[in-house]
């Protein structure tokens, strides 16, 4: 009887200094087994949390991606600076607080919807509505109009719910 052995697996390694049939090759290098290698210039020196390490964002994606978390905020509510804020919240300082800014913002404005919806049955609820409606248009404007000049737009009012 004549015994084959088995084919190995992918993610297994073939033995030091003999390369078999079916083991993928590895890319040479340059270092010594045993030596990390450092990440290109402009990459941060350790990946966030058993992640591959993201580029830092340029300023005038910076400035893009702040006015859509303002901005954003009149057409799609929270979900635009959500969005913004959970990509870019690691790799930005200014998309990390004004997408938290923003996003505060609009839960504090969705809130304000909930109040003035509930209270239709009395004539105030519509004012609440209306109210918040045009706040959102303005602050919302007025926000990406500063993240468009490199400024950091504080709004005048909101509930802090992500610090």
């Amino acid at each position: 009887m004549s015994q084959s052995t088995p084919e190995p697996h992918p993610e297994e390694h073939p033995p030091p200094g003999q390369p078999q049939q079916g083991f993928p090759q590895q890319p040479p290098t340059g270092a010594s087994q045993g030596q990390a290698q450092q990440p290109p210039q402009g990459y941060p020196q350790q990946p966030p949390q058993g992640g591959q390490a993201l580029p830092p964002v340029a300023p005038s994606e910076e400035r893009t991606w702040s006015i859509v978390a303002h901005a954003g905020g009149i057409l799609v509510g929270f979900l635009a600076p959500l969005i913004v804020w959970l990509i870019y919240k690691d790799r930005s300082a200014r998309l990390d607080d004004q997408g938290k800014e923003a996003l505060n913002f609009q839960l504090t404005i969705l809130i304000a919807y909930v109040v003035g919806w509930i209270l239709t049955m009395i004539v105030i609820g519509g004012l609440i509505v209306f109210a918040a409606w045009v706040c959102t248009i303005i602050f919302g404007i007025l926000g990406a109009m500063a993240a468009s000049r490199d400024e950091w737009y504080r709004y005048p009012f909101k509930i802090r719910f992500i610090k």
